[in-house]
């Protein structure tokens, strides 16, 4: 039951997080310059309340739990999950909604198996309009919703394929090896657009790495520490409401000061492009990992210091050293997040939309399992030739915690590297309102 349980869980927090910023953002009119600034508040202020849900989570619903029982925390929880729904449906007159027609998945994968089958012809440019217009993959009844779709994006439907990822081009030919492989040559131009972003999402799995390390290692250095918050005592679970309270004052401060004097300063719409924010994001994950390591290093010489590397006893150190780490690690949530989910949206086809910024909450997963190889290496690495493993052990005051931080900071400037070759070959598609 607890794994039936935990598996419905997963399935509907990744329906709820894979479609609802896509249905958010397409409230708004991407046709004016300032419901594009409509929407990229969306985007923000959906990870506001992402981090006040998260913030009342790890904060009444723990209290709730160490002093009433589990029970009773997941009951609350079920509770405002059956109230939302309500909620949501009675705005559904009001909602813009687009009515599918077609899996994105389908598509994706009759490109690719149709370039790698089809046999290596020439395409000439009437076949490319004539497949636009007639496959059976786009019926003559969707005409008038893909004009829609094409207005509001200000994207006409190409006519012939497009120079880059040429081996794609071989999806649409003259003579496919299969009817069923007939493509259109919006379906090959909309895969190779998700194909470019791929790359940018794979640079921000490290960042969620990072994410990863810190909601686990710091909540047991913080054990260690000093918790009393004057006549309270601050539990270790609840540490992770430090970057969702940094997340919450800083998306607001990013929205209405930041912004607007980004614009000033840039003369641009956006004032800050979506992988500007995203650089932003990975540059302060290095920072993050940097003070993640300086604070160990003071916090393991403090329990040296006074003696109590073997005992139980709190530290005579605060938790709130720990609290450095987060502000950085809000920050780059904040940054990375958000930006991620808007460059996803305003770059994907409108018909991939949901599955682009899908790929956000992807990242999420793969970081966090990243997270458990990059330790599992290390700890069978440092731990041959008779040598203690770094992160191993029944006390973390004799972990090499301070090492594994260091080398999280390297790897996360290798990893920004990386982002900065990809983003510098990277080309924004539609009217430019977004460089």
């Amino acid at each position: 039951m607890l794994y039936i349980g935990l598996y419905l869980v997963a399935l509907g927090v990744g329906g709820i997080k894979g479609s609802l910023p896509a249905h958010g953002a397409e409230q708004f009119d991407e046709g004016t310059p300032e419901k594009r600034k409509q929407r990229s508040t969306f985007f923000n202020y959906f990870v506001f309340c992402l981090s006040f849900g998260g913030l009342i989570a790890v904060t009444f619903v723990v209290w709730i739990e160490d002093n009433k029982g589990w029970v009773w925390g997941f009951g609350i929880s079920t509770v405002a999950i059956l109230l939302s729904i309500p909620i949501f449906l009675t705005g559904s007159p009001f909602y813009r909604n687009k009515i599918p027609f077609g899996s994105p998945f389908t598509t994706i994968i009759k490109v690719l198996v149709a370039a790698t089958m089809n046999p290596c012809l020439n395409t000439s440019p009437s076949n490319a309009i004539a497949n636009l217009t007639a496959s059976p993959s786009c019926p003559q009844e969707n005409t008038k919703e893909s004009a829609e779709n094409a207005n509001e994006t200000d994207r006409p439907p190409p006519q012939t394929p497009s120079e880059s990822l040429r081996f794609l081009n071989r999806a649409v030919a003259t003579k496919p090896a299969h009817s069923a492989l007939q493509c259109t040559v919006q379906q090959v131009e909309e895969v190779k657009i998700v194909l470019k972003m791929l790359p940018i999402f794979t640079c921000t799995i490290m960042l969620n790495c990072c994410l990863a390390q810190l909601s686990t290692f710091s909540v047991e250095q913080a054990a260690t520490m000093n918790t009393n918050l004057g006549s309270l005592k601050v539990p270790p679970a609840s540490l992770p409401s430090f970057p969702i309270l940094f997340i919450m004052i800083l998306a607001p401060v990013y929205d209405h000061f930041i912004i607007p004097f980004a614009r000033k300063l840039t003369k641009s719409e956006m004032g800050i492009t979506h992988l500007q924010r995203i650089g932003t994001g990975l540059v302060l994950s290095i920072i993050t990992m940097a003070v993640a390591a300086v604070v160990e290093i003071k916090r393991k010489r403090v329990a040296t210091d006074s003696g109590l590397l073997d005992s139980a006893n709190p530290l005579p150190i605060t938790f709130f050293w720990i609290a450095l780490q987060y502000l950085f690690l809000g920050s780059a949530d904040l940054f990375t997040l958000a930006g991620l989910l808007e460059f996803f949206f305003t770059e994907a086809p409108a018909s991939m939309r949901s599955l682009a910024t899908s790929l956000s909450w992807a990242s999420l997963a793969m970081g966090y399992y990243l997270s458990s190889v990059i330790v599992s290496i290390v700890n069978n690495v440092t731990g041959k030739s008779g040598h203690h493993p770094w992160l191993s052990g029944g006390n973390i005051n004799h972990y090499h915690l301070e090492r594994f931080y260091w080398l999280m900071c390297v790897l996360s400037g290798l990893n920004f590297l990386h982002y900065l070759f990809w983003a510098c070959k990277y080309k924004y598609r539609g009217s430019g309102a977004n460089k």
